[in-house]
């Protein structure tokens, strides 16, 4: 495992060999880095778009797009010259926008999760273009979207939210559900899919593979996170 800023040119470069010296090359990138906005606020990851800072946002479009999009001219390169690859772009369910009457609206905006959802939504329309202008080479570009999951400061997020109010929800996903999909589209070829945006649950289900029975963390409690009287 090789350890990397995706900010940092010298840190993607020496990854990028690190992976030709042990691969031979690349076939697959999943472009899963991060910065939360949990990491920005902690603990809750909650503010209004009009509380935030320049700064917060030049440092979320620095990991969240523009980071990914240095890792992705880098590795991409051997997957255009040997014509065949996948690129996996992960993304937040909070981008997804429905038209109701003839109007779209977002699907939870009372999230309060600037700057980070416009990251998301930003790189998902990126992977899109970026599907169309590949394709030719044979590499295919795709989006997933985990869904609710207990990942890294989920906890401390959740008890920071429910200590000011907010009510529990489902009991999240483990991780693990996404790895179904993620190696399917990462061994598939690009005449099959490519520019496509999946739910991963959703995938889960159609290929019968379980619903939120199957994948929930069931050793999880919203209860255990509150303090006890």
């Amino acid at each position: 495992m090789v350890e990397m800023d995706v900010t940092d040119n010298a840190q993607i470069d020496a990854g990028y060999q690190a992976a030709l010296k042990k691969f031979g090359g690349v076939d697959i990138l999943v472009n899963n880095a991060a910065m939360r906005s949990r990491d920005l606020f902690p603990p809750a990851g909650r503010t209004t778009t009009l509380e935030t800072k320049d700064s917060d946002w030049e440092r979320m479009f620095g990991v969240n797009v523009f980071g990914q999009l240095k890792v992705i001219r880098r590795f991409i390169q051997p997957m255009i010259q040997k014509r065949r690859g996948n690129i996996v772009s992960v993304v937040s369910s909070g981008i997804l926008h429905h038209s109701r009457g003839g109007a779209y609206t977002a699907l939870r905006p009372n999230s309060r999760e600037m700057p980070y959802m416009s990251t998301k939504a930003a790189f998902a329309t990126l992977s899109f273009y970026l599907a169309d202008e590949v394709k030719e080479f044979n590499v295919a570009v795709n989006i997933i979207i985990p869904g609710h999951t207990r990942t890294t400061g989920f906890d401390e997020q959740n008890r920071a939210r429910l200590v000011a109010g907010s009510r529990p929800g489902q009991l999240p996903m483990v991780p693990e559900h996404v790895v179904p999909l993620v190696l399917y589209l990462a061994s598939q070829q690009v005449k099959q899919v490519t520019g496509k945006m999946f739910d991963v649950m959703e995938w889960n289900l159609e290929h019968g593979l379980g619903g939120h029975e199957r994948w929930a963390d069931k050793s999880f409690s919203y209860d255990a996170l509150l303090p006890r009287k």
